[in-house]
């Protein structure tokens, strides 16, 4: 998960503040030396790490924390506010004007650049926009063709020349394609290179000055760290970038090259990689990844991921049938499949504000093995044995078994997790009646632990 080292140092140095009544400078320090060491670990430049630090402090043990009423909470909220700054304050937008709007892709072999493409033009067209993909890279063997069957994957097309053309031909005559075409987007791939050389970067300030692109966006492995930063300073002083894209957010637990590299090239990151399916490219937040970290949440990203993956018809008609006690088997699969589609559950999981405090909730790796066993043994099951469970006797659930290649106990386990789900959707039922709630709380899903 994202930040999740960070995070938790973060929130165990803040938590000793939270509850108390009255903080004092000595407090302040105390902590502040725990958000330094936590930084420092998530490999955040330490000259990032000290303007930070002196930022939250003095703003700390000012008379607006001090003589509040909640010092603890006011304290919380300064770093909050000094984290989202430190990441850019607010969305960093695309800024498309022309006609056809250009974007460049720069950035190192291995960054994950031409796959990073292939998901902004799915993002693109997404907001109603008609891409185009551009190979421009001649160098990396394979990479044409990567992204020819990347853009058959996602149905954009894709502007190649083979790989003897110049690059900077391609591009100028893939933008000319592109109008012709009536494409309002060009997405230009180019050549990556295994270390910045002055060859590379040629190539491409001479791309650049051919092709006037609207957006240039680097490409850069958060998991890399401090490397990231220096590669992003080094491509800004050479190119003027307009924006980063942060890839394998979702495996850099440390985070230091997201909180670094706003402050380090005043460059802002656009975009975050947060996995390897082709709609997991999401806009940068500055708010809500601060919100994140410091375990309060993101529910806006949330409602997003929600609305962008859920059937709104077959959630009013879940509803329904929660409220009339008719919710199946069938309808617990097909309730899974769309929590799935927004993406990995420990993920959504830290989405919800207080998850990390929460019992049984802190520190929850979410096991993907145990969510393949609960759909094998439900679609193991006769249309019978889904709408009524509770004609699942010792001999079928030994079948069930077998046929879903798990244990007794694994089907036993399901089946009382789902009755106590529907006991537990009763009392929901009877509680807008006015009755009292009793025995909430005993109810595990299927994945956790």
């Amino acid at each position: 998960m994202a930040f999740e080292g960070l995070s938790e140092r973060l929130q165990s140095a803040l938590q000793k503040l939270r509850g108390k009544g009255k903080v004092n400078e000595a407090d302040v320090k105390a902590a502040m030396r725990e958000v330094r060491l936590a930084l420092l670990e998530a490999d955040v430049n330490f000259k990032v790490v000290k303007e930070f630090v002196s930022k939250v402090s003095e703003r700390a043990v000012g008379q607006e924390v001090l003589k509040s009423l909640t010092p603890g909470q006011q304290v919380i909220k300064v770093v909050n506010e000094e984290l989202t700054q430190l990441m850019g304050g607010s969305q960093a937008k695309l800024s498309l004007t022309s006609k056809p709007s250009v974007i460049m892709m720069v950035g190192l072999q291995g960054a994950g650049k031409t796959t990073t493409a292939g998901k902004l033009a799915h993002y693109l067209r997404k907001q109603n926009k008609q891409p185009l993909l551009v190979a421009g890279d001649v160098y990396r063997p394979a990479a044409i063709r990567q992204l020819e069957v990347l853009g058959e994957q996602i149905d954009i097309p894709v502007f190649s020349m083979g790989d003897q053309e110049n690059p900077v031909t391609i591009a100028e005559k893939g933008i000319a394609h592109g109008k012709e075409e009536g494409h309002d987007v060009v997405i230009v791939d180019t050549a990556g290179r295994l270390h910045i050389d002055e060859t590379m970067m040629d190539e491409l300030k001479a791309i650049r000055q051919e092709v006037s692109p609207d957006e240039v966006l680097l490409v850069v492995d958060a998991m890399t760290g401090q490397d990231a930063v220096n590669v992003a300073e080094n491509f800004n002083r050479e190119m003027a970038l307009t924006g980063v894209v942060l890839t394998k957010l979702d495996g850099d637990t440390r985070g230091g090259a997201a909180l670094s590299v706003r402050a380090v090239t005043d460059c802002p990151v656009k975009f975050a990689g947060m996995g390897e399916k082709v709609d997991a490219l999401e806009p940068f937040h500055p708010e809500r990844m601060a919100s994140r970290i410091l375990g309060m949440g993101d529910v806006l990203t949330l409602i997003e991921k929600a609305q962008a993956n859920v059937d709104q018809e077959k959630a009013k008609d879940l509803e329904r049938k929660m409220r009339t006690q008719q919710f199946t088997f069938d309808d617990f699969l097909d309730q899974m499949d769309q929590v799935r589609n927004m993406g990995p559950l420990d993920e959504i999981l830290g989405m919800m504000p207080g998850a990390g405090q929460m019992k049984g909730l802190k520190n929850l790796q979410v096991d993907e093995k145990q969510l393949t066993k609960v759909e094998a043994i439900i679609r193991s099951m006769t249309p019978e044995e889904k709408q009524h469970p509770d004609i699942i006797n010792a001999s079928r659930r030994r079948r069930l078994a077998a046929g879903s290649g798990t244990t007794v106990q694994d089907v036993n386990r399901l089946i009382k997790q789902f009755m106590d789900m529907k006991k537990m959707m009763k009392q929901f039922s009877s509680m807008t009646k006015g009755k009292k709630k009793k025995g909430m709380g005993r109810f595990k899903f299927p994945f956790m632990p």
